[in-house]
């Protein structure tokens, strides 16, 4: 079974995502930080971002590897743990175009799928429920305003000792909507079958119950036909 979970920056994708497969006893696979995971290595590599051919190569050559520990979700890029590395405002710039390309998000699509195999999964981002999963039993799309989102961000970054501007990052996030909305290849989109999920007024723990709630009624709607 899939559950497929996209939304916006910053609109509570991945701890709800990581969450809902903790009390389901799902795997959790946040397609956003594989993004993020070649976003990096092409800045460490020194790879010209507007080279599409060279983003596709390197998105052939990386190893990019999920997993958690002791409950912890982690990020590996050819094996060194990259889990900060890939959340930092350098990586959070330049991420919407490397993942804009097509060839990238067709490599990016395969392993996604790979990796989700025969089991049962929460993923999350931005194309599941449109490109990776158009047929994920359970699609949920999260939306909340940007000043709510933008405040979010802030606190997650200066839980990591970075300290920016409100304005700022409310700034990047708009910009962000505007770019992912629009590109040619998997705009970020409602699903056909998607069920909204405004997360401004709630907290994590109200998201994850409301996210569960939806899962368990179609398998009880499942079991009953």
């Amino acid at each position: 079974m899939v559950v497929a979970i996209d939304g916006p920056a910053s609109s509570g994708k991945s701890t709800t995502a990581r969450e809902v497969a903790k009390v389901l006893g799902f795997t959790h696979i946040d397609t956003g930080a594989m993004y993020r995971a070649l976003t990096l290595a092409a800045l460490r590599r020194n790879v010209r971002l507007e080279d599409d051919e060279e983003l596709m190569r390197l998105a052939r050559e990386v190893r990019i590897e999920l997993g958690q520990e002791n409950g912890v979700p982690w990020v590996k890029l050819d094996g060194e743990d990259v889990s900060q590395a890939i959340r930092t405002p350098e990586v959070d710039r330049h991420v919407s175009r490397v993942s804009e390309v097509a060839g990238v998000r067709e490599e990016i699509v395969r392993q996604q799928r790979v990796l989700a195999g025969s089991r049962d999964v929460v993923m999350e981002g931005r194309d599941i429920g449109t490109v990776v999963f158009p047929n994920a039993e359970v699609k949920v799309f999260l939306v909340a305003d940007p000043v709510t989102r933008a405040r979010r961000r802030k606190a997650e970054l200066e839980q990591r000792g970075i300290v920016r501007p409100l304005e700022e990052i409310l700034s990047e996030i708009v910009r962000r909507d505007e770019y992912d909305s629009s590109r040619a290849v998997s705009p970020l989109k409602r699903a056909e079958g998607a069920e909204d999920l405004d997360t401004s007024e709630l907290s994590i723990q109200q998201q994850v119950d409301e996210v569960v709630a939806r899962v368990r009624r179609y398998l009880e709607k499942v079991h009953t036909t």
